[in-house]
């Protein structure tokens, strides 16, 4: 049953090239939507092929929010990416148009829906020191650090392991223990369908993946290298690092490849395990892409979510 379609936002989630954007323009070509991207990386300008952004052809036929929103340099936290994605969602409701969330990254989902958060400052001095010592770690380095510092986001994504091991050390207190003592109600609530192709996305990943290497990947890092410097946070990105030692000289296409294979594939992981645990069972709705209904089914979850007829 629809909630309050002022509050209650439909959600549409998944792993990486699980088939989110392709469900969400299907629902677009039937309804009035405004896309409103809940991505880490697709927020960095000129980071187009290896985040995946949609097509010029994509943006001009739908409104989308949340695409190259920064500079490569310049960081940008879930608390302020939240704080805009909730302006997006008071502008499309009042143009009369369907809010629809459409991202894999949890820590946005969660700045959004879940208790708000006020954040500690921290010494823009100190932490870019820390920043600086940090930045050559590995992803299993950052992991133990993050385990000794803070065990409850151990299992996250490097961005986030980066920002718990700052305010631990910075602060004194573990992340994790700041967000239950500074919690605020949430703004919304919301309603997700999860899509996953299930043990066929290994292959969807793979797919994607040459398609983006045959696709201009590496000519689009060759252009940044020698303008984005080496610390810039875009370059964090899933797949950036390894295309950049290959535009370098430092590896070959087949490692590139398979380097760019195994961290999508913890990527995936650690977004479907966000995916089980952080939201409820019932606030959930499957959707395999793979399905021949699949449209009709989101359609369905769409119409349930926002009270709206077909």
């Amino acid at each position: 049953m629809a909630g309050d379609e002022r509050t209650l936002i439909p959600v549409v989630a998944g792993p990486t090239a699980a088939g989110k954007s392709a469900v969400a323009f299907a629902l677009a070509r039937r309804h009035p939507i405004t896309i409103i991207v809940a991505d880490s990386r697709q927020i960095y300008r000129r980071f187009d092929i290896g985040t995946a952004k949609p097509s010029a052809a994509e943006l001009a036929a739908v409104p989308h929010r949340g695409i190259d929103l920064i500079e490569p340099t310049e960081r940008f936290s879930a608390a302020a990416w939240a704080e805009l994605a909730d302006r997006w969602i008071y502008k499309a409701q009042a143009e009369g148009r369907i809010p629809l969330v459409v991202g894999g990254t949890g820590f946005y989902l969660r700045a959004l829906f879940e208790p708000l958060f006020d954040a500690p400052e921290l010494d823009t001095r100190a932490r870019r020191q820390l920043e600086a010592a940090l930045a050559a770690l590995s992803l299993d380095e950052l992991q133990r650090w993050c385990m000794a510092l803070d065990p409850e986001r151990a299992h996250l994504g490097r961005a986030q392991l980066l920002r718990a091991i700052e305010v631990a050390l910075l602060t004194g207190h573990r992340l994790s223990d700041l967000h239950r003592a500074r919690a605020r109600p949430a703004r919304r609530s919301a309603r997700y369908l999860v899509v996953d192709a299930g043990p066929a996305l290994a292959g969807r990943i793979e797919a994607r993946l040459d398609a983006m290497l045959d696709g201009g990947w590496v000519d689009e890092v060759r252009g940044l290298v020698d303008e984005v410097p080496a610390d810039a946070p875009a370059w964090n990105a899933t797949g950036y690092r390894a295309v950049r030692a290959l535009v370098r000289g430092e590896i070959d296409r087949d490692a590139a490849r398979q380097q760019i294979l195994i961290a999508t594939r913890q990527y995936a992981k650690r977004q479907r395990t966000w995916l089980r645990h952080q939201i409820e069972e019932s606030a959930v709705t499957r959707l395999d892409p793979a399905d021949a209904s699949s449209v009709t089914l989101a359609e369905r979850w769409l119409l349930d979510v926002t009270g709206r007829r077909a």
